[in-house]
């Protein structure tokens, strides 16, 4: 039960990065926003322009994609198909949800291989893109690989800590940790926003 505790320590540890990567990948979104439209409104009123805007937004996108997916993971956010999943017992139900973590580490691990891989290319030739802000591609491409590896380390913390709940006999609450978002989750985040939103209002 210790290594359970401990292992439920780190993932909350692990959440609270995600959590803010997450909430850097919307403002970097926010920021993209702004910087298409600056840039579409100089283009169009004052004959301006960044000259880099397609690239250089395409870099936050995918940075900004690449930092949210780590915090989608914990919040159980990502698109599942269970239509079947969620008619099986619980501890049936609690080892597919083990092996499609499993899976999906493999499948991120591939990721971060590949994502190094790009890194390190750009490093030993010091690419650079091709516009006239001539940026290193190992920084885009760096931001985006720590996203990855954090999504790689939310992985690996849930798949510790599935595994051991599994050992101590606890597949309910694996169920609870892994399973997909149901409709009292999606009604209390509703709730939690809304006074979130009035507690904004007041202040």
């Amino acid at each position: 039960m210790n290594l359970l505790a401990s292992a439920r320590s780190l993932r909350r540890g692990v959440v609270a990065l995600a959590t803010f990567m997450g909430l850097a990948a919307g403002w970097n979104y926010v920021a993209c926003a702004l910087f298409i439209t600056v840039d579409v409104v100089g283009r169009a009123f004052f004959g301006v322009s960044s000259a880099a805007t397609v690239e250089v937004t395409g870099y936050m996108l995918a940075i900004g994609i690449a930092w949210g997916l780590a915090h989608t993971l914990a919040k159980r956010a990502h698109i599942r198909v269970d239509v079947l999943v969620n008619r099986l017992p619980v501890g049936l139900r609690a080892w597919l949800h083990l092996a499609a973590l499993a899976l999906l580490g493999v499948f991120a691990g591939f990721c971060a291989w590949a994502a190094w891989s790009l890194v390190d290319e750009s490093m030993l030739f010091d690419a650079h893109d091709n516009t006239s802000l001539r940026i290193p591609l190992v920084i885009p491409q760096g931001l985006w690989l720590v996203g990855i590896l954090a999504f790689c380390l939310m992985v690996a913390v849930l798949l510790l800590e599935a595994l051991l709940s599994l050992l101590a006999g606890q597949g309910a609450e694996l169920d609870r940790l892994l399973g997909s978002r149901t409709l009292e989750d999606e009604t209390a985040e509703a709730l939690e926003a809304v006074e979130m939103a009035r507690r904004g209002e007041t202040a």
